[in-house]
């Protein structure tokens, strides 16, 4: 089998798996659906169990797999761009960044327009500090811009602190809930699957140049890529997947940074293939920590987040144990 023919069928296969995913959101709950509800309700029927999977589980779980495909896209391509399997959206601060825009735009009452534009803003802001402290003198090192980044999502985690202690009573569990990852107020996703959509049509095009880049800047400079123009439009990708992200479903760590790793680790580093594919696990995966945060202890519910750390977390510390030193 050659290996093209593989690689479509490895997409054709994680495109199935996340169909999957997704009739599963439908079917779980404290109210059990059969695959005769999902059809009916998809077909437009009036009853109790279409109302509950179209306004509820649907959009949740729309949100949720959209939202794991931003995360894992902007994580794969902050890892090309860096060529660090372990930079992510959340580890190099640009998730807290995007959490400090939405939040405030929420303390100050702003419409849901702002909100948006606050987290994209918040998020751009925070890549920028990062990425311009990590090469302020032209040494940038792995270990450099991981500890900027660590720092800048501190400083992000500070001022969301704040804003927590200065929200009335009425709003601090809600933003609270949020911060940890809540997809069932998510009721609007269908803007962020067009901007996912958007983001992979417009990053393919390049896939090509982040397999050169990918072999190192000179030698992508060498073959004739326009560097600074790539990492220009790789940061603005990043920075409106990510805010995107965060202002759909709060702030989820480690999809970023796990899926597009073990995706490289089976599928091969072509961008091709290893961009569609992360979106496509990273929303599989995204989608079924949800559907197990709303059922494993129902009628409560568990936020997304805690579910995606206790998976990323003992992940990330296996990369940072494999991961090479570097001298700052």
């Amino acid at each position: 089998m050659s290996c093209r023919r593989r690689h479509v069928l490895s997409l054709i296969a994680l495109a199935a798996l996340g169909c999957g995913a997704l009739f599963a959101a439908l079917v779980a709950g404290e109210i059990p659906m059969g695959l005769a509800d999902v059809a009916a309700a998809l077909s437009g029927a009036q009853h109790l169990q279409a109302a509950i999977i179209l306004e509820l589980r649907l959009p949740r779980a729309v949100a949720a797999f959209v939202s794991g495909g931003l995360l894992a896209t902007a994580g794969a391509l902050m890892q090309v761009l860096l060529r660090n399997p372990l930079a992510d959206p959340y580890i190099l601060g640009i998730s807290g960044g995007a959490a400090v825009g939405a939040l405030g735009a929420i303390t100050l009452g702003a419409a849901a327009f702002w909100i948006d534009a606050m987290a994209f803003a918040g998020a751009l802001t925070a890549m920028l500090v990062v990425f311009g402290l990590a090469h302020g003198d032209g040494s940038w090192t792995q270990t450099r811009l991981l500890l900027t980044g660590v720092i800048v999502a501190a400083g992000c985690g500070a001022a969301v602190s704040m804003m927590l202690a200065l929200a009335s009573d009425t709003r601090v569990m809600p933003m609270l809930f949020w911060m940890m990852g809540d997809a069932s107020a998510a009721a609007r996703p269908w803007p962020a699957v067009v901007v996912l959509v958007l983001a992979l049509l417009a990053v393919m095009p390049f896939a090509r140049d982040l397999n050169v880049l990918a072999r190192g800047e000179l030698t992508a400079r060498a073959l004739g890529v326009r560097v600074q123009r790539l990492r220009i439009v790789l940061y603005v990708l990043a920075s409106l997947l990510t805010a995107t992200a965060v202002t759909l479903v709060g702030s989820v760590g480690f999809v970023g940074l796990i899926v597009p790793h073990l995706v490289r680790l089976v599928l091969g580093n072509d961008q091709r293939v290893l961009i569609p594919a992360a979106a496509l696990v990273g929303g599989t995966l995204l989608t079924l920590a949800d559907t197990a945060a709303r059922t494993m202890l129902a009628p409560q519910q568990l936020p997304v987040g805690v579910l995606t750390a206790m998976i990323g977390v003992p992940v990330f510390l296996f990369l940072l144990s494999r991961s090479p030193r570097s001298s700052t």
